[in-house]
């Protein structure tokens, strides 16, 4: 049996997470999966034969290698200079930007190892070794991703100091969403820094952002509990705005969200790093979900269906 990551969807804290706000993302079906096999020269290898949109992991190659090094210094368990794997990737995840789909790749490694040379490593040891995989592609990640693509469910996550936060979020109420994807592979190193640098530039502007972010999460947590849909798609909304703000959406997301909107879609926004990659469209209901996924499907070659939340 193949080992498995599991794709991702943040609902909110894109970029805010990075500056130690509180986001909160959820796990997919839709998941890489990792085949183990013995190697006759010692080390790590990975073959990645993912399904991809085109051109995305030619673009995230140099980032993929690094990740695997990363990987491979993760896991002292192994003495590589004897040993030898090679872990080939597959899966119905599409490897693309905005899904997690690096995440996923780091989860699938990591326990396609544990699985072939017996380690019985646990989800909190495989989502470390995946965290240390993110930095590969991400330079500084916020933690997020891995732990969707390990546990596969809804969590709330915070970076602080003193330790992280991270709280699965079990809640009552599941709820179908749409994403579709642009079809532009994103350099998220990048855009994390280019926000960055504009903080920087305008500490004031970014300060009153920060703080209206702030207020949405806080009413976002009580909709989500309560299953509130209405009330969750207009934050959803609020939080796209603010990502617009900070200059991180991209025109064919502006276009995907409006189409999500006009056919019903209670809310959507960008979902990942942003400048192209996915959104997110909040579609309670089957009959929505099918009438926003067709609607996407008219402008993006890559839309998933797939439901978050419940227990």
């Amino acid at each position: 049996m193949a080992a498995c990551g599991y794709g991702k969807v943040i609902l909110f804290g894109e970029h805010f997470v990075v500056h130690n706000l509180p986001g909160i993302a959820g796990g997919i079906t839709n998941k890489t999966e990792g085949t183990a096999s013995a190697s006759k020269e010692p080390g790590l290898h990975v073959f990645d034969n993912r399904p991809e949109v085109p051109g995305y992991k030619k673009s995230k190659h140099e980032e993929f290698l690094q990740s695997v090094e990363n990987i491979r210094n993760a896991m002292p368990q192994v003495d590589w200079k004897k040993k030898g794997v090679t872990v080939t990737l597959g899966g119905d995840l599409v490897a693309a930007s905005g899904v997690g789909a690096s995440a996923a790749a780091c989860v699938a490694i990591a326990r396609a190892v544990s699985d072939f040379f017996g380690l019985k490593l646990d989800d909190k040891t495989v989502n470390n070794i995946a965290f240390e995989g993110e930095k590969g592609y991400h330079g500084t990640p916020s933690g997020i991703d891995n732990t969707c693509s390990t546990y596969r469910t809804l969590v709330l996550f915070q970076r602080r100091p003193e330790g992280n936060i991270m709280d699965k979020l079990e809640l009552d109420h599941k709820v179908e969403v749409v994403m579709a994807n642009t079809g532009i592979p994103v350099d998220t190193k990048a855009v994390v820094g280019g926000v960055k640098e504009r903080m920087q530039k305008d500490p004031e502007k970014y300060k009153g952002i920060f703080e209206e972010y702030s207020t949405v999460f806080e009413q976002a947590m009580p909709a989500l509990k309560s299953g509130d849909w209405r009330r969750v798609g207009e934050l959803m909304d609020e939080n796209h705005a603010l990502l617009r703000e900070i200059e991180v959406s991209h025109p064919k997301l502006e276009e995907l969200i409006k189409a999500a909107k006009d056919a019903g879609a209670y809310g959507a926004k960008l979902t990942g790093g942003g400048a192209g990659g996915y959104m997110v469209a909040l579609t309670p209901g089957k009959k929505l979900q099918d009438k926003v996924a067709a609607a996407l499907a008219k402008k993006s070659d890559l839309v998933i269906k797939a439901t978050i939340g419940g227990k």
